[in-house]
């Protein structure tokens, strides 16, 4: 199981300054998957079509100005986009819903959705919590959470990919995206787990075990769960963080220098029906830097 989705890249966009950023690091990553970007944007208004509905009257121009306007968010978002990447095939769309069903929708086809964490209304707005959390909870793909980091916008483009392995079922998807992208970079990967007594469980505390050999236990989960992939991708270089803490912490500890955060989307021990994990939930949230979150029953 790859992790990795071979549809094209999607991002929502909705005239926001931090949409347009969303667009240019979407059109990166399309670059370097050799894919093309479809850039879309969710038009609650036409779900239902208003004119549609008895006694409700649009008015036309109205309808117009709302065709113009999405046209130009649409065109700036693609300028964006061709900012990073001019030679990237580069399309656009307006699709009638909700920014959270319309994404959804696209997650069938796509290999990546991007949405920024912030906006006015439309895909990233009332913070990361309205749709960019739902749409890495529910898409059939992979999503990327591109962050409000002020003005002027950008991303960073140097430093490590960070990996965040919790359990076996999520590291393999996990570590084949982030040794993908930090091949494509000719960037480090550094691979980030913790371990807690409450996240390790009742079981060490029902069977006793001293703390040292809990640590040696975590440090194996980590050399299995890398075994074979520095043959795969040998010009990788990979450092491994294995400690005891919050996942959280220490996450976001190594985003403060990293390029991009890459992480599963259900955290150890998760129930099945739940589908965001907490640590990837507060990521999305706090993260200074790109955060994929990486499906791992992704086709």
């Amino acid at each position: 199981m790859s992790g990795v989705g071979t549809g094209p890249v999607v991002v929502g966009v909705d005239g926001s300054a931090v949409a347009r950023n969303a667009a240019r690091w979407a059109a990166r990553e399309a670059d370097r998957r050799r894919t093309e970007l479809r850039i879309v944007y969710a038009d609650p208004t036409a779900q239902p079509v208003l004119s549609e509905i008895p006694g409700v009257h649009w008015p036309k121009e109205h309808e117009a100005h709302i065709r113009e306007q999405v046209a130009r968010w649409l065109s700036t978002g693609a300028e964006a986009a061709r900012e990073q990447a001019p030679e990237l095939p580069v399309s656009t769309a307006s699709s009638p819903g909700t920014p959270d069903k319309v994404l959804i929708a696209e997650s069938e086809t796509a290999g990546l959705l991007v949405v920024g964490d912030r906006g006015f209304g439309g895909f990233t707005g009332l913070l990361a919590g309205a749709v960019a959390v739902k749409v890495a909870a529910y898409a059939n793909c992979s999503v990327a959470v591109v962050p409000d980091v002020g003005d002027p916008l950008t991303f960073p483009v140097t430093g490590p990919v960070v990996a965040g392995v919790d359990d076996p079922r999520s590291a393999e998807s996990v570590l084949a995206h982030a040794f993908a992208v930090a091949a494509s970079w000719t960037v480090p990967l550094h691979v980030v787990h913790t371990w807690e007594v409450i996240g390790i469980d009742l079981k060490w505390m029902r069977t006793r075990l001293p703390e040292e050999e809990v640590a040696e236990r975590e440090q194996r989960f980590v050399s299995e769960a890398l075994a074979g992939w520095s043959s795969r991708f040998p010009d990788v270089e990979v450092q491994r963080f294995v400690s005891r803490g919050s996942p959280t912490a220490e996450l976001l500890a190594h985003a403060k220098q990293a390029q991009l955060v890459v992480v599963g989307a259900r955290g150890r021990g998760g129930f099945p029906g739940l589908r965001l994990g907490s640590t990837s939930h507060k990521l999305i949230h706090h993260s200074p830097c790109p955060v994929i979150v990486v499906r791992d029953d992704q086709p």
